[in-house]
C-alpha cells in the first residue's frame, strides 16, 4: 500500500492496525497529562493574545468595568502594516545545489506557486500577517490533505491559531520541542460521522483551548477538542516525527502503530509542520511579541488625554448655571435657547442663577497629547511618508519612493523574517511532494510571454537515488535538494513610477544603444534594479554579445576592470569583457 494511501486511510478514521485497547488508553492518558501540563505554562501567552485582540478592535475594558473610548492610531498602524506586507506578497524560486537537478528546480519553481494558488495562499498570507502584527507570532500549517485533488491528495497551507498550539515551556525552536499538541473545536455530529468508535462518548471537554471574547453568542457545548499530537522519536541513527490523534480519551489514530510508518515516521522530513512567524523574538519562548504590545502605552495615554480633552472642550461648548434651590426660574424656558422669554415670578435676585466657571485647557496639554501621539508613530514605525503623507516640496516620484524607502527599515526587516518563514515553508511543501507525489499531477502554467501551457509532474525525480556500486563499495543514497529564494511582488505605485522614471533617465543617456551594450551591462550589473538579469540579456542579445556572438562584435568602449571585481560579473558581461580584451576561450 502506497503511503498516500496509508495516509486517506487514517484521514478517514481507520486504524492502520490493531493494538491493545488497554495500551491505547494510557498513551492517550499521557498525552493528555502532558497537554494540561503545556496548556499551565503557556496561559500567560494565551491571557496576551486574548487582550490583544480587544485592543484591536478597539473594545478593552476599563479598570473596574466598562468599554474605554479609544481612537485609532494603534489600529491604523498595524493597518498599513499590513498594507506594507501585502505589497511585498512573496514570489518563490526553487534553485538546485547541483547541476543534474536543474531541470527538477525549474519544475518545481514553475508548479509551487500553482500550487499556493490552490491553497488560496494569498488570502493565508493575509490573515497570517495580521495575526502576526496582533499577536506577534503567526503560525503557518503545512499539511498533507488526503481529501484535496478528487481524492488523489495535495498540500494544504493554513493559518494557525496560537490559542490552538501547545509546545515544551521553555524551548525557543518549536523543532525543538519534546511533544507538539494542535488542537481544534469540531462539532459533535462531525466528530462521530468521522470516527463511529467516539459514539455516545462526546461532551463537555475539560482540555477546552482559550477562548476571544466574541462579538455573537458562540455556543461550544456541541463540541468537543480533537486532538494532533506530535512527537519525536529516535528510529535507529535518525530522527522521526509520529502523530497520535484522540479525542475524550479514545486514540483515533496512531502512525507508530503502522509497519509502513514505524520507522519513517508520519511525515518523511521529520520536522512538526507548523512554521512560526515572529514579529520581535523573546528569550524562551518560540512566540514572541507585536506592535500592539509596544504600543498599547502609548495608545492608553492617548485615549485618556483625548477624552479629558473632549470633556473640557464640551464644558466649554455648553455652559453650566448654579441655581438656588427656592429660585424661582421656569427651568424648562431657560434650558430652552428658542425660547426669547424666560419667565420668572416674584424678584430676581443675583445669586439666584450664577453660570458655573469653565477654565479652558494650556496649550501645553496638547501639546503634550500630540507629542505621544508622535511617540506611538515612532515606536510602530508607522510615519506619515510611509503612510501616503508628503513632505513640502517634494514632488517627483522618485523622490517619494526614496524617502519612503528611507523611512521603512522596520518593515523591510519585517518583511525579511517573513520571508525567511515562507521559505520555511516552501521547503515543507517540496518535502510534502518528494514524499507523496506517487501519482502524476497536471498544472496549468503561464509563461513570462503570457502564454498558457500544461505539464505533469510527479516525484520520480526528486526521490532518494541509490548511486550504485563503485569499486567494491556502495555510494549510498543521494537525496537531491533545493535552496529557495524569495522575491516581493512590489505593488507600490510609488516603486512602479520610480522605476519607470529610471528606465526613461537610462534611455535619454542612450544607454539601450547596441553600439554602447558593453556599457550599459556594466551599469546595469552594479544596479539593485528588479528584472535586471531580463534586461541585460535583452541588451546583449541585441548587440549580439553572447555565446553565439560573432568575433567583431562592438566592444570598443568597454572599460577595464580590475580583477577583483570580476568574480560577481554575470556571463554575459563576462563574455563581453574577454572579447574586448580579444581573449578567446576554448
Amino acid at each position: 500500500m502506497k503511503l498516500s494511501e496509508i495516509f486517506k486511510k487514517a484521514a478517514a478514521g481507520g486504524r492502520t492496525s490493531l493494538t491493545r485497547a488497554a495500551d491505547d488508553k494510557e498513551r492517550v492518558k499521557r498525552g493528555e497529562a502532558l497537554l494540561g501540563k503545556y496548556r499551565a505554562g503557556k496561559v500567560n501567552l494565551d491571557r496576551r493574545i486574548v487582550e490583544n485582540e480587544q485592543w484591536y478592535k478597539m473594545r478593552r475594558t476599563a479598570v473596574g468595568g466598562g468599554s474605554v473610548p479609544s481612537s485609532g492610531w494603534l489600529f491604523n498602524a498595524i493597518a498599513n502594516k499590513h498594507a506594507e506586507a501585502m505589497d511585498n506578497y512573496p514570489s518563490p524560486v526553487i534553485l538546485p545545489r547541483e547541476e543534474s537537478d536543474r531541470a527538477e528546480a525549474e519544475a518545481l519553481s514553475a508548479i509551487v506557486p500553482v500550487i499556493l494558488d490552490r491553497c488560496d495562499f494569498e488570502q493565508v498570507f493575509s490573515d497570517e500577517q495580521m495575526y502576526k502584527l496582533k499577536t506577534g507570532t503567526g503560525v503557518y500549517g503545512v499539511f498533507w490533505d488526503t481529501s484535496a485533488a478528487g481524492g488523489y491528495g495535495d498540500v494544504a497551507v493554513r493559518k494557525i491559531d496560537l490559542l490552538n498550539l501547545f509546545w515544551e515551556p521553555g524551548v525557543s525552536d518549536i523543532q525543538e520541542s519534546a511533544n507538539l499538541f494542535h488542537v481544534e473545536s469540531v462539532d459533535n455530529e462531525r466528530l462521530t460521522a468521522l470516527y463511529p468508535v467516539l459514539e455516545g462518548k462526546l461532551g463537555g471537554d475539560p482540555l477546552a483551548a482559550g477562548k476571544y471574547v466574541y462579538d455573537d453568542a458562540v455556543d461550544a457545548s456541541g463540541k468537543s477538542l480533537l486532538v494532533d499530537w506530535y512527537y519525536k522519536k529516535r528510529a535507529g541513527d535518525r530522527t522521526v516525527v509520529h502523530l497520535l490523534k484522540f479525542c475524550r480519551g479514545v486514540c483515533l489514530f496512531s502512525s507508530e502503530d503502522d509497519p509502513v510508518m514505524r520507522d519513517r515516521g508520519f511525515y518523511d522530513h521529520a520536522k512538526y509542520p507548523f512554521v512560526f512567524d515572529t514579529l520581535y523574538t523573546v528569550e524562551g519562548s518560540p512566540a514572541g511579541f507585536g506592535f500592539i504590545d509596544v504600543g498599547k502605552g502609548a495608545q492608553d495615554f492617548i485615549d485618556r488625554g483625548g477624552r479629558a480633552v473632549f470633556e473640557n472642550l464640551l464644558a466649554g461648548a455648553k455652559p453650566r448655571y448654579f441655581e438656588r434651590i427656592d429660585g424661582s426660574i421656569n427651568e424648562e424656558e431657560f434650558c430652552d435657547f428658542t425660547k426669547s422669554v424666560v419667565h420668572v415670578s416674584g424678584n430676581l435676585g443675583e445669586d439666584s442663577v450664577r453660570p458655573v466657571d469653565h477654565y479652558p485647557l494650556s496649550g501645553i496639554y496638547l501639546e503634550v497629547l500630540r507629542d505621544k501621539i508622535n511617540e506611538l508613530k515612532e515606536t510602530v514605525g508607522n510615519r506619515d511618508v510611509s503612510t501616503g503623507g508628503t513632505v513640502s516640496g517634494v514632488t517627483a516620484a522618485s523622490a517619494i519612493a526614496a524617502m519612503q524607502e528611507a523611512g521603512a527599515k522596520l518593515t523591510r526587516d519585517n518583511v525579511k523574517a517573513a520571508y525567511r518563514a515562507f521559505r520555511l515553508v516552501v521547503l515543507m511543501i517540496i518535502e510534502l511532494i518528494r514524499q507523496f507525489y506517487d501519482v502524476e499531477r497536471r498544472f496549468r502554467i503561464i509563461g513570462p510571454d503570457g502564454a498558457m501551457k500544461f505539464i505533469g509532474y510527479e516525484n520520480s525525480g526528486i526521490v532518494p537515488r541509490d548511486q550504485g556500486v563503485e569499486f567494491g563499495e556502495a555510494l549510498g543514497v543521494r537525496t537531491p535538494l533545493f535552496d529557495v529564494k524569495v522575491s516581493a511582488q512590489k505593488s507600490s505605485p510609488y516603486s512602479k513610477m520610480a522605476q519607470n522614471e529610471l528606465a526613461l533617465e537610462l534611455y535619454k543617456y542612450g544607454i539601450f544603444a547596441p553600439e554602447r551594450a558593453p556599457a550599459a551591462l556594466l551599469c546595469l550589473e552594479m544596479m539593485d534594479l528588479d528584472g535586471k538579469e531580463a534586461i541585460m540579456e535583452k541588451i546583449a542579445k541585441n548587440a549580439g554579445i553572447g555565446a553565439d556572438a560573432p568575433a567583431d562584435a562592438a566592444i570598443t568602449d568597454l572599460p577595464s576592470r580590475p580583477a577583483s571585481f570580476r568574480g560577481g560579473e554575470s556571463a554575459v558581461t563576462a563574455a563581453a569583457r574577454e572579447r574586448a580584451a580579444g581573449i578567446t576561450r576554448v
